[in-house]
């Protein structure tokens, strides 16, 4: 209780709401990053395993692939559009969660700058009231006043270089299912000419 006190006499009750909303934010955008790049980095592994199968001379999905799964759930056979389904649907879900960071990267500083905004406003108006305000009153007024902007750059930083990193994890994902597709197309006749030949 007094914890809430002391924030309510420190900070007006908009510079509370901001510092609460972008703590709010920080700590999803770092349950985000940890949860994706987790089952993102499991499943390049795996796409990985998989494709050093097809090409070590399988010409048969491996079952721990993500178009295996999916194509025994719609039982069909594999044909070029049922490949690039799974592939939209993998990619699909393999990026959901970004968005956010992104959203989070581009408005934490406005925020931040909002609550400063605001906190400033509220200070010279109660510093107006004052016959003579000096540098030594206005000084700690303004620097508990940028705590916000401060804690809306350190919400946007960690979000932005997730954001970046995780579509990094999903490129390398896609790459490995496009070259799946590529080969589980690919006839059969040629590769054997291309085996010849080395």
């Amino acid at each position: 209780m007094n914890l809430i006190q002391s924030l309510t006499d420190n900070y007006g009750v908009v510079s509370i709401v901001v510092l609460v909303w972008l703590s709010i934010y920080f700590i999803l955008v770092f349950w985000i990053f940890i949860y994706r790049y987790i089952s993102l980095s499991n499943l390049i592994s795996n796409e990985k395993a998989c494709l050093d199968s097809l090409v070590s001379g399988k010409y048969t999905l491996p079952r721990n692939s993500v178009f295996h799964y999916n194509i025994s759930k719609i039982e069909k056979k594999v044909t070029e559009p049922i490949l690039q389904y799974c592939l939209n649907k993998t990619v699909k879900e393999a990026t959901s969660g970004l968005t956010f960071l992104a959203v989070v990267a581009s408005t934490a500083p406005f925020i931040g700058l909002f609550g400063t905004v605001v906190e400033i406003l509220e200070a010279f108006s109660t510093l107006g009231n004052e016959a003579r305000v000096t540098l030594d009153v206005i000084a700690p007024v303004i620097s508990k006043a940028l705590v916000a902007t401060a804690t809306g750059i350190l919400t946007a930083v960690p979000a932005y270089t997730f954001n970046l990193f995780l579509k990094r994890k999903v490129f390398e994902l896609n790459t490995y299912l496009k070259l799946q597709i590529d080969i589980l197309l690919s006839p059969k006749e040629s590769l054997k000419n291309v085996d010849e030949i080395v």
